[in-house]
């Protein structure tokens, strides 16, 4: 698995999971616990999320996790695969492909993405092909002090029949799993120099 595609799994994750018809949501995030936000999408088939998590490492720590595969399947919840097919030559930007694999009862997915780079502040993300109608979202990194803030917001449509409950039922359960395992992975690596 190559290293950069941050975006992927992000949106494999959005794709799936949250809170049943209409918003579902946690408190605003603290320092122990991620904000998740899930709305019905307008064609009441799939989903819209945001969410923000406060890591305590710099932004270049954040932006090494969310770029790379190794970590994004070690993150994501159902992320089986992850691969970069091609790269920019002056890297502003990837597509990457990826495989999730949910549960028993859901089959598994596979799409590319258009990951943008923006460092170290912003990833946008969109499919450009697989097996969603709608896959589209961007993190944003901003600094707090020694905190950096992650704000994550993510739309999904799936190209199959599917019910929207299920895919909102799922956000809600993985999403704020991913996000905790994202700061562990950051702060783990924050013992090492990074720039902002």
């Amino acid at each position: 698995m190559r290293r950069n595609p941050w975006l992927i799994w992000i949106s494999v994750l959005s794709v799936l999971p949250f809170g049943l018809c209409g918003a579902a949501s946690m408190p605003g995030a603290s320092e122990s616990q991620p904000s998740v936000t899930v709305v019905r999408s307008a064609s009441g088939r799939g989903a819209s999320a945001s969410a923000t998590v406060r890591i305590h490492a710099g932004r270049g720590a954040v932006w090494r996790v969310l770029t790379s595969c190794r970590d994004a399947v070690r993150i994501v919840p159902g992320l089986r695969r992850c691969e970069v097919e091609q790269t920019a030559p002056d890297r502003s930007w990837q597509q990457i492909r990826q495989v999730v694999g949910y549960t028993w009862y859901l089959p598994s997915v596979s799409y590319v993405v258009k990951a943008t780079y923006r460092v170290p502040a912003r990833i946008g993300f969109e499919k450009t092909e697989g097996d969603f109608r709608v896959l589209r979202g961007s993190w944003v990194l901003t600094r707090d002090g020694p905190v950096t803030v992650a704000h994550y917001v993510f739309d999904v449509v799936p190209g199959f029949w599917l019910p929207g409950w299920v895919i909102r039922v799922e956000l809600r359960r993985d999403l704020p799993k991913m996000l905790r395992a994202l700061r562990a992975r950051a702060e783990s690596l924050a013992d090492h120099p990074m720039t902002d």
